[in-house]
């Protein structure tokens, strides 16, 4: 197994928590077109990471084993949480991270 492509799909995934916050800022504001909602920066941006982290991912799949793989996609949560606080100013509070900490477990046990 290489290492790399651990660290790949890592990324990835920090990218792929990076489209959400995206998107998420793009849904926090008021557009006087409602085809601008679609068709701005900001959700054209996060759809260009979401298909080229897919695009990336199968191809990291091919030379990670596949029990790897929805360890790796699990701390998009936590990049999720974290990012969401940094950037968006959100609270992280205790059900969110009872939550994060039962899907990361989840994964974990299913995993082993």
């Amino acid at each position: 197994m290489n290492r790399t492509f651990i660290f790949i799909m890592l990324g990835g995934t920090f990218f792929s928590a990076i489209s959400q916050i995206l998107l998420k800022q793009s849904a926090n504001r008021e557009y006087k077109n409602p085809l601008l909602e679609y068709l701005n920066w900001r959700v054209i941006l996060a759809y260009v990471l979401f298909f080229g982290i897919l695009l990336l991912n199968t191809y990291c799949y091919t030379k990670v084993d596949m029990r790897y793989g929805p360890v790796i996609d699990t701390a998009a949560y936590v990049f999720v949480l974290i990012l969401s606080r940094l950037i968006l100013k959100e609270k992280i509070t205790k059900g969110k991270i009872i939550g994060n900490l039962i899907i990361i477990a989840g994964i974990l046990i299913y995993t082993l």
